[in-house]
């Protein structure tokens, strides 16, 4: 059944060899994972929002559900969210993006789509991962509300204490 190995020089001549992760056998970079049409998707999720994305080379357009990012997202701040992956990366005004976002607020879903960017760009083009990884870009924030529980109002809110 198992072979009985008595030193080490035993031991290494029973392991299996294993491919490196990755990459191919003779130790190149991963390989870029892109469509027939050249495109690189992802799946990026914050909260209760779950965003699909692609990237596409092109000026620096980004579609959010059929719409303009400035028009989806009206508010400054959550814009600059979408952005940071690109400018970590170098690489803004170089890819158009098209986003499709569901479920949660605009907040979430401007962190879900910032996540779905930055994996798509390490799809596209894995050099970039050096890059993103130090800011998190890469790590999906694994906060989400905490469920209400029975006989309290909120979830950790209690109703008024009175000694009467």
């Amino acid at each position: 059944m198992a072979e009985e190995v008595k030193n080490f020089s035993d031991l290494k001549s029973t392991l299996i060899k294993a491919k490196p992760v990755g990459g191919d056998e003779a130790g190149e970079a991963p390989k870029a994972n892109r469509d027939s049409k050249g495109r690189a998707y992802a799946t990026g999720r914050r909260k209760n929002a779950i965003a699909r994305v692609w990237i596409k080379p092109g000026r620096g357009q980004i579609i959010v559900n059929g719409k303009e990012e400035k028009i989806y997202f009206a508010r400054p701040v959550l814009r600059m969210i979408l952005r940071q992956p690109l400018i970590a990366a170098a690489r803004d005004g170089q890819f158009d993006v098209i986003v499709t976002v569901v479920g949660g607020g605009l907040s979430g879903q401007a962190g879900a789509v910032r996540h779905g960017i930055s994996r798509a760009l390490v799809a596209y083009e894995p050099s970039l991962r050096a890059a993103l990884k130090p800011g998190g870009f890469l790590t999906r924030d694994p906060r989400v509300v905490e469920r209400k529980k029975y006989g309290h109002p909120k979830a950790r809110r209690s109703f008024q204490f009175s000694k009467r």
